[in-house]
Order: C-alpha cells, then sequence, then structure tokens
C-alpha cells in the first residue's frame, strides 16, 4: 500500500498526482487566438512511489510532462511520465529503490551504478524532438506527439560526459543547441563539458574545462561567441553525502566566479577568463550578450542562500529577507588584465525570479523580461505555495530599455509557475505574442493554464483553461509551434 510521508513536500498541493492523462478541448473562459497553433509543454516531479527514506526534497520527484496543445482556438492535453530508466527499475520493482537527492549511497544495492536521472527539471524542444532534462544525468529524449520515451541521448556514443545541462540555450545565429554538464567526470568532481548540437542533433562540439570549485551549475548564459558561467557556492562533497547531509549546502564564505568561456573547436582550459566577486546566491540566467569588450550577464541576485531545502554549510538559519532575489546586470570587461567584475548593477527593486525572455534573441541585447514576482505586500491567505516555499503570486515584466514595469496579481489564494513566451510568428518584433503559465489554485486544489498577451500582463489573462487535475509544482517549460514537433493538422 503506497502511504507517503505526512510532510510538506507529499501533503496539500503537493500531495502525489501520478496521472498520465488524455484531455480533448479542455474548457476555457475567455478568447484562445485562432493563430495559436503549436504546444506548450513542462514539467513536474511526481514521485511514482514513496521515498525509500523517510521522507525526500520536492526535486527528487520522477518527472511528469504536461503538453498544452493549443490549435483552432481550443487546447487539448496530454500528459506522461518520463520513463528514465530509473522510473522503468521501480516500476519494475514495484517500490522506490533510488534514495536521498544526488545520494547513490542511499539507494538499493540493486541499481548500484544505474542513471539516477528523473528528467523532471525542464521540458526542452529542440530538433523535433522532446528533451527531457535534469542535469545529474545525460538527457532523455521523447517523441513530442506521442509523449513516449525513446531513451537517454548519447548522439551515437560521442558524448562522453556523464550529464546534461536542464537549461541549454539555442543559438539564433546557427541554430545550434549550447549545453553543458557539470561533475561531467563523476559526481562532486569539478569537471565541466560544452556541448555544441545541430539543429539535426548531431554532437558536432564536447570541451572539457575545470572550474573553480563543485558546486551546483543549474543554468548559464551564451553570446554569440562565448560561453557565459557563474559559480555560486551551493557546493557539495562525497564527505557530506557519508554524513547524510543535503548534497549541496550554501557556503557564505567562498567567491563567486563568472567565466567566460570562448566557443571554439580548439578551446583550451587557458582560454577561460574567470572574474571573481564577493559572495552572493544566483541561480537562473535572464541573458547575456557582449557589448563591445564588456559582457552582460543579467540574473536574479539574492544577498543569501535562497533554498532552505540546501542549508548552510555552518548551520546558519535560513534567512527569507536576505533570499530575496533582484534582476541584476553582472558586467565584466575582456579588455581588463585583472579579475574584478566592471560593475554590478541592480535593475529594479521587484523580487523576482524564473526570469525569461524571447528565447529567439538569446545571446543577443534583449528588451523584455517576464518573471514570478513575490510581492509579500499583497494579501495571501495561503502560506507557501511554490516547491521551494517562496509566494511567486505575481507575473512580472521588465521594460529594460525604458525601465517600465508591470505586474499581475493573481490573487490572495493562487500562486504562479513559470511563463513562457510564445512569438505571434517566426519573424515577428522582440515581445510580440503571449505568455503562458500554470496557475495554482491553492484552495481549490486545482489548476488552470494562463494566457497573456506578452506586452500587456497587467490587463490580466486573455484566456484562462481551467485544467480538471491538480498539476503539481512545476519547474520549467518551453513551447514548440506545431510543425516542428508533428502536432501539424
Amino acid at each position: 500500500m503506497a502511504q507517503f510521508p505526512n510532510t510538506p513536500s507529499f501533503t496539500g498541493f503537493n500531495t502525489p498526482s501520478r496521472i498520465e492523462a488524455d484531455i480533448a478541448d479542455l474548457q476555457h473562459t475567455g478568447e484562445i487566438p485562432k493563430e495559436l497553433n503549436g504546444a506548450f509543454y513542462r514539467v513536474q516531479p511526481d514521485p511514482q512511489f514513496p521515498p525509500r527514506l523517510a521522507d525526500d526534497i520536492s526535486f527528487n520527484g520522477d518527472g511528469m510532462i504536461s503538453r498544452f496543445h493549443f490549435h483552432d482556438g481550443q487546447c487539448d492535453f496530454r500528459q506522461r511520465w518520463a520513463r528514465t530508466d530509473k522510473w522503468k527499475l521501480e516500476n519494475a520493482a514495484g517500490k522506490a529503490l533510488f534514495g536521498a537527492y544526488r545520494n547513490p549511497l542511499t539507494d538499493d544495492p540493486s541499481v548500484q551504478g544505474q542513471i539516477r536521472g528523473t528528467a523532471n527539471t525542464n521540458a526542452f524542444l529542440f530538433g523535433g524532438k522532446l528533451w527531457a532534462l535534469k542535469e545529474d544525468s545525460p538527457a532523455l529524449v521523447m517523441d513530442p506527439a506521442s509523449m513516449e520515451t525513446a531513451g537517454y541521448e548519447k548522439f551515437g556514443g560521442k558524448m562522453t560526459g556523464q550529464t546534461f545541462t536542464a537549461h541549454p540555450k539555442v543559438d539564433p545565429n546557427t541554430g545550434n543547441m549550447i549545453a553543458i554538464g557539470y561533475a561531467a567526470s563523476g559526481l562532486c568532481s569539478d569537471d565541466v563539458t560544452y556541448y555544441e548540437i545541430s539543429p539535426e542533433g548531431e554532437l558536432i562540439r564536447e570541451k572539457w574545462f575545470k572550474v573553480p570549485y563543485y558546486c551546483m551549475m543549474h543554468d548559464f548564459g551564451i553570446t554569440e561567441d562565448y560561453l557565459i558561467l557563474h559559480i555560486v557556492p551551493s557546493i557539495g562533497s562525497w564527505e557530506r553525502l557519508e554524513q547524510g547531509k543535503p548534497h549541496f549546502g550554501f557556503d557564505t564564505s567562498q567567491p563567486v566566479y563568472l567565466g567566460v568561456i570562448p566557443r571554439r573547436d580548439d578551446l583550451k582550459q587557458e582560454d577561460i577568463r574567470w572574474f571573481k566577486r564577493d559572495n552572493c546566491f544566483a541561480s537562473h540566467v535572464l541573458n547575456a550578450w557582449q557589448e563591445g569588450t564588456k559582457i552582460h550577464f543579467l540574473t536574479p541576485e539574492a544577498k543569501n542562500n535562497m533554498f532552505p531545502f540546501f542549508p548552510d554549510v555552518n548551520d546558519a538559519p535560513f534567512n527569507p529577507m536576505e533570499a530575496a532575489s533582484y534582476l541584476t546586470d553582472w558586467t565584466v570587461d575582456l579588455a581588463s588584465n585583472g579579475e574584478e567584475f566592471d560593475s554590478v548593477t541592480r535593475l529594479t527593486d521587484t523580487v523576482a525570479e524564473f526570469p525569461r525572455i524571447d528565447d529567439r534573441f538569446a545571446g543577443r541585447k534583449t528588451r523584455y523580461g517576464w518573471m514570478l514576482e513575490m510581492d509579500m505586500r499583497r494579501p495571501n491567505e495561503m502560506k507557501g505555495g511554490s516547491a521551494g516555499g517562496m509566494l511567486m503570486n505575481c507575473l512580472f515584466l521588465k521594460d529594460l530599455e525604458t525601465g517600465a514595469e508591470q505586474h499581475w496579481w493573481a490573487g490572495p489564494t493562487s500562486t504562479l509557475q513559470e511563463p513562457c513566451f510564445i512569438p505571434r510568428s517566426k519573424t515577428a518584433p522582440e515581445g510580440d505574442g503571449w505568455i503562458v503559465q500554470v496557475c495554482n489554485r491553492l484552495a481549490e486544489h486545482r489548476s488552470d493554464v494562463l494566457l497573456f498577451d506578452a506586452l500587456e500582463i497587467e490587463k490580466g489573462p486573455i484566456a484562462t483553461i481551467q485544467v480538471p487535475i491538480r498539476l503539481r509544482f512545476g519547474l520549467h517549460g518551453n513551447f514548440a509551434p506545431a510543425e516542428e514537433i508533428g502536432l501539424a493538422a
């Protein structure tokens, strides 16, 4: 009998769902634009079985991918497990075999040496495939139309690194997918791989390099010539795992680095520039670009750790005020001879995370950014409200050119999941399109999908699509036109 723990990760809105479903023509209010023809995919951690240990963190659940297919003014729903090696082994056994998050020492002996990935962090569309991603393993590839799992992608044996990022980028100039893999030679190692994959799905570049120290490298930026990687001390070690501590812990004594890595076939370790600054927390990246000899890297920055489930290495209590993150421009100058940052500039007083752009302009100077805002001044009748406990209750639009801001509040009993931009057409100007995102209706234990005019979010949704099953707190997602993923009529 499946009995999940009576803890925050498994109760309330976070109660495991474990539902695969197909539902045609979801009920909606407002109007879904007739010209919107494609699918939005997103993923939620959703444990197939109760955890092997007494409790678990949300980020260790199995990947469950939801697809919202927009066509002819309606929206169809499909949801499927990402059938990882872990999922298959546990499904056959009828119970959990893998233990704590990124700690193989806690696994059942029968699965020692197996790939532990859960494919629960991002659903990414590239080259006509659906990539279900978790950064501690290779990429899991699925069919975007049937949503059946094909398996882990090793590019015909060309990929020698053990891991693949959850946040790949697509270079608008070449059409190549850019990726990294950290802990590439094994858990807790300081080796990183840099990959480029052609639009046809061929691995055309794999280069290895070392970083100043092992840590979570969850996201990165690209420019036309460089990969930009920030090193922030959410650190891990085998010693922590042997002691049964969480894989990652935040170390306030460590400096932060920004690596500028040339995207070249002849890349050598000495070609990398490492710039250094004082301690802070930063995870996701809005965008990066070159401006002369300067590199701009835009990231939500907090004074201290934002992840209470990866606690301070010296056992300092979690500080929610210092966990507030603000979009910040880290600028370094390649013409300088030193390792100091050129400038660090806060771009807003709005507390926000999960930044997104119009991805057609990745690596170029962009004007618009959408984020999830945490506005504690708004009425809140439901405590918590996201996988990390952060109250993400507003959608936020920042105009980086004029400084203007727009905000839309979801209400006192609702929170929001990551926004995703949908261009009106392939050639539409930057920002011309829609925002799609999941809304958690916490009081009713159900979910809606919201569509906004991307540059007029303060007017509220143009369509609200009612999902008759509850979608757990999800992480990342992306959109693709119907003809690119086998869904064209």
